[in-house]
């Protein structure tokens, strides 16, 4: 048999097939939406069937028209190769290919805009059905709405003014409780109507809220006006939408400075406990005073807390912004203008921790100031009076000035008190040395060791100058000493019978009574008389 003769079989029998093919595909797979068939499919598609890819478009068209934010003019089409995709905001819809428009008159790309046509069309008369079963049923979902809204203000309404006499309750029996215990009120009943006014406009804010949120209900009851539904709550779920994706993509940066915060927290608590450890002298440095133990443990904190900060800086939100950055410069440079006193009075305060003029509990004199150093920080330092009288003083003060300590040495050492006092040149300066000296060993308060000791300081026109030296070691009982000491050379001079004439006396005695008291004053003292000499 001629080969021609094969080659017509095959060709009638693909024909008969293909015949018979569109015969049994000819019904097609209509897609139904709202009982409406909006294009069939007469091929099946990749791994699914006619029927199969009927139904996974009907449920994709069905899902779509479910949303909130549906519009159907946000469909789009794009032609390719081989395919044609319908899609709505990158999802695909439906895809048309070469056999589809075999089963039309119209080619792929065209088969493709007409579906696209459709589906804008019936969609689009999906959400604008105006059959009047369907807007009295809307206009009841409306009634609903208003009715739940206005039932919710009322219960607002109600449960704020319940709240608004539960406070006012309280409040009056507590006033009535501070009354009684003799406490002013006045302030407190000046604070209530700003108690009552804030819960008024929190009331007033919950019922906007309330409606705010019940207009998107109400417009997205209405085909027509879902638009405008979809709009409210882009307002208000767009910027939360925003924050909780902002609070996602910040969780790496959150953990990173949460790692570097704790790292940084026990690096200090290590340094803490070696601070303390060196202060209570269970370590000890060369050259390191325990005193200074803290106070660098507090230099440090700051440095690492610093450091800390600068290491997180690029980590915090918006910290690349032009904004965060301008208002970081800005309050930077209000800090260092404002703060150029205090920054002073910092520098002195670490220079005088590391110099060591005065400790805390020491008898110090600053300029006219003289007290006991009851407090020392990086700013002020704070003496105490033998008055009970508290002084503040800057450090850049101390430092920029002298500063007398009396308690350095006052335990080792011994201080030296001292008081002048001026005799006549007609008493021995022998009695007047060993006057002083026995007042100064009599003087609680005054060592034994080192002895007191007399300096004769000036020879005067009428008197000479003599001035007791005695040890002592407690600095902070100073004007106690001093009291005590010259109660006592009172005494000794008064029973010695040596006048304390301070400054000057006249030299002319004759006729006057001596100058010491009564007690004192030998038995049988008269007064002597003026003595005349003649020629």
């Amino acid at each position: 048999m001629p080969k021609n003769y094969y080659l017509l079989i095959l060709l009638l029998f693909a024909a008969f097939t293909t015949h018979a093919q569109k015969t049994v595909d000819a019904k097609g797979e209509p897609v139904i939406i709202n009982r409406d068939t909006l294009f069939k499919f007469y091929t099946g598609q990749g791994l699914f069937d006619a029927k199969e890819r009927a139904g996974i478009v009907t449920k994709r068209i069905e899902a779509l028209v479910e949303r909130i934010d549906f519009n159907p003019d946000s469909l789009t089409l794009k032609n390719d190769t081989s395919v044609s995709v319908i899609s709505y905001n990158s999802q695909i819809i439906l895809a048309v290919n070469n056999k589809d428009a075999t089963f039309s008159e119209l080619n792929r790309p065209q088969l493709a805009a007409s579906y696209l046509d459709i589906l804008k069309k019936k969609l689009g008369n999906y959400f604008t059905s105006n059959n009047s079963k369907q807007v009295i049923i809307n206009i009841l979902e409306a009634v609903a709405v208003i009715v739940l809204l206005i039932a919710l203000i009322w219960a607002l309404n109600k449960g704020t003014r319940w709240a608004k006499l539960k406070i006012l309750r309280s409040w009056e029996s507590r006033m009535d409780k501070l009354a009684a215990q003799g406490a002013p009120v006045m302030y407190a009943k000046r604070l209530l109507p700003l108690i009552t006014g804030l819960l008024r406009i929190v009331r007033f804010i919950l019922i906007i809220i309330l409606i705010y949120l019940a207009l998107p209900v109400l417009f997205f009851i209405f085909p027509a006006s879902k638009p405008i539904a979809v709009q409210l709550l882009s307002y208000v779920v767009n910027p939360f939408k925003k924050i909780l994706l902002a609070l996602l993509h910040y969780i790496p940066n959150l953990l990173t400075i949460a790692v570097i915060y704790i790292v940084t927290r026990y690096i200090v608590k290590l340094i803490k406990f070696i601070a303390n450890e060196i202060a209570q002298g269970a370590i000890t440095i060369n050259s390191f005073y325990p005193e200074w133990a803290m106070p660098t443990y507090n230099i440090i904190r700051v440095l690492l807390y610093a450091f800390m900060f600068v290491v997180i800086f690029p980590y915090l939100p918006g910290s690349d912004s032009k904004i965060f950055q301008g208002v970081t410069v800005f309050l930077g440079i209000l800090f260092s203008l404002g703060s150029s006193s205090a920054i002073a009075n910092m520098v002195s305060g670490i220079v005088l921790t590391y110099m060591r003029p005065y400790k805390i509990g020491d008898r110090i004199k600053v300029g006219e100031a003289t007290g006991d150093v009851v407090e020392k920080n990086l700013l002020v330092t704070r003496l105490r009076t033998i008055k009970n009288e508290d002084i503040t003083i800057p450090n850049a003060t101390i430092l920029s000035g002298h500063t007398t300590n009396y308690t350095t040495v006052a335990k080792t050492m011994g201080l030296i008190l001292n008081t002048t006092v001026t005799i006549g040149y007609d008493v021995p300066w022998q009695t007047v040395h060993n006057l002083l000296i026995t007042a100064a060993e009599a003087t609680d308060g005054v060592s034994s060791e080192p002895k007191p000791f007399v300096l004769q300081t000036a020879l005067n026109d009428f008197n000479v100058s003599y001035q007791v030296n005695a040890y002592t070691a407690l600095s902070n009982q100073m004007a106690g000493v001093y009291s005590r000491l010259h109660q006592n050379i009172q005494d000794k001079f008064n029973e010695a019978g040596v006048e304390i004439m301070s400054p000057h006396y006249t030299a002319l005695r004759d006729g006057n009574h001596i100058q010491i008291p009564e007690n004192y004053v030998p038995e049988g003292y008269t007064k002597p008389g003026f003595k005349v000499d003649g020629e």
